[in-house]
C-alpha cells in the first residue's frame, strides 16, 4: 500500500542493561511492517580492545577465553525474547510475515555491524553509555558511518509505542534530509508529525516549512514550529524537552552535522540527544 517498508531489521545482541529495550523497540518496529528480525552476537575483537586501550592485555585474554560463552549468552537472550513473544522462527527465505532468525556465524568486532547492516532496512541498537570510547559508542558509529542505513536507538527503558507521534529535529542539513528520507515508511503511518527547528542551530538550507511542503506532496501531513533555546538550554535539550511536552514516541534526527571530534570536545545536539533521550531516536548520517 505504501511502497517501501522496513522489512529487514538487524539487532546486534549482547548482554547489557538496555538490551531488553532494544529488543522491545525492534519488535515494535517489526509489528508495523511484518518484518524479519535477525540477531547476531555482538562482542569485541582483539583489534577493538587495542584501539580503545593498548594496555588491556589481560582483558584481551579474557575476551578470547570467554568468546564462546558470550555468543551462547547472546543467542539465549535473543531466542528467549522472540519465543516469549510468540514470534515465528523464519524457516523459508521467501517468508514475508513477522519472523526472526539468529546468525550464529557472525564474526567478532564492531566493524561487522557497519558492513552487514548494509543489507538491512534498519539497525536497532541500545543507547550508548556515557563513555565516548565505550564499545557501545564504537558500535553505533560503525552502524552510522559504515552501513549507509538508518539506525534506531532504543532508550534505556522499553518504549510502549513507536512512531505514532514523531518529532523531526530539522536543522536544514544534508544529514537531516537523508534521515527524513530514511524515515519515510514510518512517517507514512504516523498519526502526528511535528517538524521542530531550533533557532541558531541550523545550517544554510531549506526551512522547516519547506520540508513540510515536501512531505505534503508525498501525502504526509506535518505541522511546524520554531523553538528558541534559553541561555541555560542547548539545542539538544530544547528538542528533548519539546518531544516530552508533545508526548512524542520517536525523534528523527540527522547524526553529526558537526564533526565527531568537535562534538566530543565542545558538545553538540547529537551528543546531547544520544546521552539523554528517553524515547527512541532514528538517526542516519
Amino acid at each position: 500500500m505504501w511502497g517501501v517498508r522496513m522489512k529487514a531489521i538487524l539487532v546486534p545482541t549482547e548482554h547489557n542493561a538496555s538490551m531488553l529495550s532494544a529488543l522491545d523497540t525492534a519488535l515494535l518496529l517489526a509489528r508495523k511492517f511484518d518484518s524479519y528480525i535477525e540477531g547476531f552476537p555482538l562482542r569485541p575483537a582483539v583489534a577493538d580492545l587495542v584501539a580503545m586501550d593498548p594496555d588491556s592485555g589481560l582483558t584481551m585474554v579474557a575476551v578470547k577465553e570467554n568468546d564462546a560463552e558470550m555468543v551462547r549468552h547472546a543467542e539465549e537472550i535473543f531466542r528467549t525474547f522472540m519465543e516469549s513473544h510468540h514470534i515465528a522462527l523464519r524457516t523459508d527465505a521467501t517468508q514475508t510475515s513477522l519472523s526472526w532468525a539468529w546468525s550464529k556465524d557472525a564474526p567478532s568486532g564492531h566493524d561487522f555491524v557497519g558492513s552487514y547492516g548494509r543489507v538491512f532496512d534498519m539497525i536497532v541498537l541500545a543507547r550508548p553509555g556515557d563513555e565516548w570510547q565505550s564499545p557501545s559508542m564504537v558500535t553505533l558509529e560503525s552502524a552510522l558511518f559504515e552501513s549507509g542505513r538508518p539506525v534506531l536507538i532504543a532508550p534505556p527503558s522499553s518504549p510502549r509505542s513507536l512512531g505514532t507521534n514523531v518529532l523531526i529535529a530539522w536543522n536544514a542539513s544534508t544529514e537531516q534530509a537523508r534521515t527524513v528520507a530514511d524515515a519515510m515508511p514510518l512517517l507514512r503511518v504516523a498519526e502526528r508529525i511535528t517538524i521542530c527547528t531550533v533557532e541558531g542551530a541550523t545550517v544554510a538550507g531549506p526551512s522547516g516549512e519547506q520540508m513540510a511542503r515536501s512531505l505534503k506532496l508525498n501525502g504526509i501531513a506535518a505541522e511546524t514550529m520554531t523553538l528558541k533555546p534559553s541561555i541555560k538550554r542547548n539545542a539538544g535539550e530544547t528538542i528533548l524537552r519539546k518531544a516530552d511536552e508533545l508526548g512524542c514516541d520517536l525523534i528523527v534526527k540527522g547524526a553529526y552535522t558537526q564533526s565527531r571530534l568537535r562534538q566530543m570536545i565542545f558538545g553538540g545536539t547529537t551528543r546531547h540527544i544520544l546521552a539523554n533521550a528517553k524515547l527512541p531516536v532514528l538517526m542516519a548520517h
